[in-house]
């Protein structure tokens, strides 16, 4: 009987503690202290994801400040900086700091340039999403980009996708049209907002097959790549701000020299830094598919944070559409999970993995 339940409490302490071996007595520590290190990862990313999201909401639908392609620019332009600060701070502190040294290359430059160009669009998108539909509605006016997933890697990368998956893909369609047409009943819903959604979506998709193409220009690196990306957008942004007439709305701005409000934007280009860097902690320390259901769980959360501060009443049917939205990516991760599990063990393999996520999140 004894050893019949030290067999189950070894077990359950493997299941628990991870792969490493650990004695009787500091098996409790180490739980405790990686149970507290994991919940620590993943509040910090719900914090930052989900603050992330009202800021920008917040400086996007600011009427006296109509210049959203210049709120992403001046984001862009504070991750060039923090990635140089980054650069710095780890040959000073080589110890606590882990960054790669960049320096700029314009062949490089060019070779990411297209993933740049996408890169500028999903964000754009996204941003204009946000602009118009509001928080509440955002899960689901930004949910196809697992759809899209699908469909352009097919196009694209000739991939095929398992029943199973069309399956999940299909309820989140079901999702996304019944949210449309229950926002629609309520009389907030906006065209426009949709349609930035729907394309924030479609470039999310083509962000990551560009991605995995771009990769072997940076040496695998994710953070010489965020570099590029944001220099080439910095400049490729400059002439779109032109030709959309954004300087007319800076130049009337009556908050110009406001320092609570470039206080604000500053902090929106922070925490979008951020984002990219807790999301990395969250995966290493959980694993792609915990990261995926805790991106599902925040953007349930944050939708009725959202609905709450609001102080909005919503229909049973709208609550549905995004539980729909969720159930759909939730189980679209899983099941690619388990086709990931089937493909024999290669050193790319995680990073295919984290390919396929829906990135509702963010």
């Amino acid at each position: 009987m004894n050893r019949t339940q030290l067999k189950r409490s070894s077990i359950l302490r493997m299941a628990l503690g991870g792969s490493e071996t650990m004695d009787q007595d500091g098996h409790g520590e180490t739980f405790i202290f990686r149970a507290v290190q994991i919940g620590s990862v993943v509040a910090l990313y719900w914090f930052i994801s989900i603050t992330m999201v009202f800021l920008n909401n917040y400086l996007l639908d600011n009427h006296n400040l109509d210049a959203p392609l210049f709120v992403t620019f001046y984001q862009c332009l504070i991750t060039v900086g923090l990635c140089w600060l980054m650069q710095q701070l780890s040959k000073l502190c080589p110890k606590l700091i882990d960054f790669p040294s960049v320096k700029f290359d314009l062949k490089t430059s060019r070779e990411v340039l297209p993933l740049s160009i996408v890169f500028i669009s999903m964000i754009t998108f996204n941003n204009l999403c946000l602009k118009y539909v509001g928080v509440a509605f955002y899960t689901v006016g930004r949910s196809l980009s697992t759809v899209f997933n699908v469909l352009l890697s097919y196009i694209i990368l000739k991939q095929t996708t398992s029943f199973q998956a069309i399956l999940c893909c299909a309820i989140i369609l079901g999702g996304f049209w019944l949210g449309v047409d229950q926002e629609g009943m309520t009389g907030n819903l906006s065209w426009s907002g949709v349609f930035f959604g729907v394309m924030a979506s479609a470039f999310v998709s083509l962000n990551a097959i560009y991605t995995k193409k771009v990769m072997p220009a940076v040496d695998g690196n994710i953070w010489k790549l965020s570099y590029y990306n944001n220099i080439n957008a910095c400049i490729l942004f400059l002439p779109l701000i032109l030709v959309f007439g954004e300087l007319g709305s800076l130049a009337s701005f009556s908050r110009s020299f406001d320092l609570r409000f470039w206080g604000m934007m500053t902090l929106g280009g922070v925490f979008g830094f951020a984002i990219g860097y807790v999301s990395g902690l969250q995966i290493k320390y959980t694993s792609p598919l915990t990261h995926n259901v805790s991106g599902t769980a925040k953007a349930c959360a944050q939708t009725v944070i959202a609905v709450a501060y609001n102080h909005g009443s919503k229909s049973l049917l709208w609550w549905t559409s995004n539980l729909m939205v969720l159930c759909g990516s939730s189980a679209y991760t899983w099941v690619k999970s388990l086709e990931m599990k089937k493909v024999p063990p290669t050193p790319d393999k995680e990073k295919l993995l984290q390919g396929e996520k829906s990135d509702l999140g963010v």
